[in-house]
């Protein structure tokens, strides 16, 4: 008997580093839980919980953790058909304290079988929605070659989140890379905190200016526990966050940039699916860790309906 088709439209695929997450659970104390990280991974796992049709483009080593990794993408449905198995390099992984100042990462990613990437590795030809992030780019010349590749040949949207970190790269390459990458972006998903940084402007909608500026056609600002602002370059929108007895933020970003594509791929607008993906991203943080607390759409239903009374 032939396979039933899958109907559920638009492939999005995303490129980069999946790395394996030890969070603890107890500030001050040694207890750390064991999950899944990387903040493109972690994206296309919101993706599909949120019903998208998904895959995932990396390498992962030849390890325990590699095979970890495997065994979750297939459990989620994400196809892994781009993922490269490198027996030469380990697959990354980071720990999560909790303190005063909130959640700090520490990370064993230097020489990941992620950052071994190329051009050659990439296979787009089906994907609707490419995406990638600041994160993808940094880890690696390869990898910031291979994001570029990708973006330039696609035949699709472009989706790119800022994800700026400064411990992997110079704030002067990141700019310039960044904004190559953003000006390239039909979704740009920069959080206030990386806009700032990147464009020197503070007022959130000077950094609407300066994203679209660059060329991104839509931008979703996330505004943390504020929500998020959106605009298509003609019409601006402000979106407020929901209280949720919030725990971990890890991932939060993640899922809302998922959240938002697997609704625009089910035919949302910008709007439509920028209110879901808010509501699902309040939801994340309820939880510790970057995955495990990702919600699938009858949670994110009920949160937008108990809140709209």
């Amino acid at each position: 008997m032939d396979p039933q088709p899958d109907l559920r439209p638009g492939l999005i695929v995303s490129i980069g580093e999946p790395m394996v997450e030890f969070n603890q659970t107890r500030p001050g104390e040694r207890n750390f839980l064991q999950g899944f990280g990387g903040d493109t991974s972690n994206m296309i796992i919101a993706a599909a919980r949120s019903g998208a049709r998904t895959a995932y483009i990396t390498r992962v080593g030849d390890d325990e953790f590699g095979r970890l990794f495997l065994e979750r993408w297939k459990k989620e449905g994400v196809s892994t058909d781009g993922v490269v198995i490198d027996r030469q390099a380990p697959t990354g992984a980071y720990f999560v304290t909790h303190g005063p100042q909130g959640h700090v990462f520490s990370y064993l990613r230097a020489g990941s079988a992620a950052s071994r990437i190329t051009p050659a590795d990439l296979r787009i030809q089906r994907a609707f929605v490419v995406h990638a992030s600041g994160i993808s780019m940094a880890i690696s010349s390869s990898a910031c070659d291979t994001v570029l590749a990708a973006f330039q040949n696609a035949k699709g949207k472009i989706a790119f989140d800022s994800n700026l970190r400064l411990k992997l790269w110079p704030l002067e390459r990141a700019r310039q890379m960044i904004g190559q990458a953003a000006g390239m972006a039909d979704y740009f998903f920069p959080s206030i905190e990386d806009a700032r940084m990147l464009s020197s402007f503070d007022e959130p909608e000077k950094n609407l200016e300066w994203a679209h500026a660059l060329g991104a056609k839509t931008v979703f600002l996330k505004l943390g526990a504020d929500g998020v602002l959106v605009s298509d370059g003609k019409t601006r929108e402000r979106i407020a966050g929901h209280a949720v007895k919030a725990l971990d933020a890890t991932g939060a970003g993640d899922c809302f940039c998922g959240a938002t594509l697997a609704r625009l791929m089910a035919g949302d607008s910008i709007w439509e699916a920028a209110r879901y993906a808010n509501a699902a991203a309040a939801l994340a943080t309820t939880g510790f860790g970057a995955v495990d607390p990702l919600p699938r759409p009858e949670a994110v239903r009920s949160l937008l309906s108990s809140q709209a009374r």
